[in-house]
């Protein structure tokens, strides 16, 4: 060992000449065997300080904080409160101590207690079975000015059942556009959800009446959580991402009239990504299957005429969607859907 050679070789050569041989630094050679170990110390006796309040004052201090006259307030409140009165027992620092002790430092007033708010789960396997509804401002002709757009998708074929334009956000506006879109589409009872955030036209009574009454099951966003309405989001997103969206618009007329273009397009000219690069109306009525078929019609004919350009394997269109949801559980297996984009 190291140690043992250095040991028998310093009375010989000198420690420097010791180390130099063995190989060790010197510096670690003293570090190690120059260092004692600290003294330990003795406890340390705590002495109490001779200022401090006596165990019969504290016990009076916490006997007044928990009074019932002083219960529900905050120590600074009994403190002031006690010297209007020409009573002082301690500081307020020394309150919060003596509480402290008692482990009694918190809210010491009654609070409320609400339970907390349930993730809401929707899965939509054919149309017409879940639609999501929201509302977004659309700038006006002058500055604070703005328009209200009311949009309902339906979240399995993202295609819009329903919109409304108007000059401010109101319940009675929203109960008028889902019971002209229900009726319009047929809707049976127990057969849809309707999904929304909790905005005061989402959350009004007049539209929970009317949703009662049309057999219609609601449901709402978590507060604060945008992922919770994932499909509106996205469609108010292409909306106002489109190249001939403007800053502002003229009038309600020309707000109306490009909602009416835009809406079009999107139902009937646009492929959506999120449902197999199909139109949001050929989803919604039935006629994706067709559209695929024809499809692989011709990637089939295209890989006959040249096979050597498909080398990995025989080309397909994308699957159709098979389910939309909002907030997929983590234990469930289905497959998801890629993505909800715009």
């Amino acid at each position: 060992m190291i140690d043992e050679a250095i040991t028998e070789l310093t009375p010989l050569v000198g420690t420097r000449a010791a180390c130099r041989v063995t190989g060790r630094p010197q510096a670690t050679h003293y570090r190690r065997h120059r260092a004692s170990p600290a003294p330990e110390r003795p406890p340390r006796q705590r002495r109490p300080q001779p200022r401090a309040l006596s165990v019969a004052e504290r016990a009076a201090v916490r006997a007044v904080l928990n009074s019932e006259e002083h219960v529900d307030k905050a120590p600074a409140a009994v403190y002031h409160e006690l010297l209007d009165q020409g009573v002082y027992l301690a500081s307020v620092s020394t309150m919060y101590r003596i509480l402290r002790e008692h482990d009694e430092v918190h809210e010491r007033r009654r609070q409320a207690t609400h339970p907390a708010r349930v993730k809401p789960e929707l899965v939509a396997a054919k149309p017409n079975s879940v639609w999501s509804w929201d509302i977004t401002k659309l700038h006006g002709p002058t500055k604070w000015t703005y328009f209200y757009l009311y949009v309902i998708i339906d979240i399995f074929s993202r295609y819009v059942v329903g919109w409304l334009l108007a000059e401010r956000e109101s319940a009675a506006l929203a109960e008028k556009l889902l019971a002209d879109t229900i009726a319009k589409h047929n809707i049976d009872r127990d057969t849809l959800t309707l999904h929304a955030d909790n905005g005061s036209s989402m959350a009004s009574k007049p539209v929970a009446f009317l949703l009662a009454d049309l057999g219609v099951t609601k449901t709402h966003s978590r507060p604060h959580t945008s992922n919770d309405n994932p499909y509106s989001e996205a469609q108010f997103r292409t909306l106002k991402y489109r190249p001939d969206f403007p800053d502002r618009f003229g009038s309600i007329e020309d707000a109306r009239a490009f909602c009416q273009r835009f809406f079009t397009w999107y139902n009937t000219v646009h492929y959506h990504s999120g449902i197999g690069w199909h139109h949001p109306i050929d989803v919604h009525y039935g006629r994706a299957e067709a559209v695929r078929t024809g499809r692989a019609d011709v990637l089939t004919a295209a890989s006959t005429r040249n096979p050597e350009r498909f080398v990995r394997n025989h080309p397909e269109p994308p699957a159709l969607p098979q389910a939309a949801w909002i907030n997929k559980p983590a234990t469930d297996q289905e497959t998801p859907i890629d993505s909800i984009n715009p």
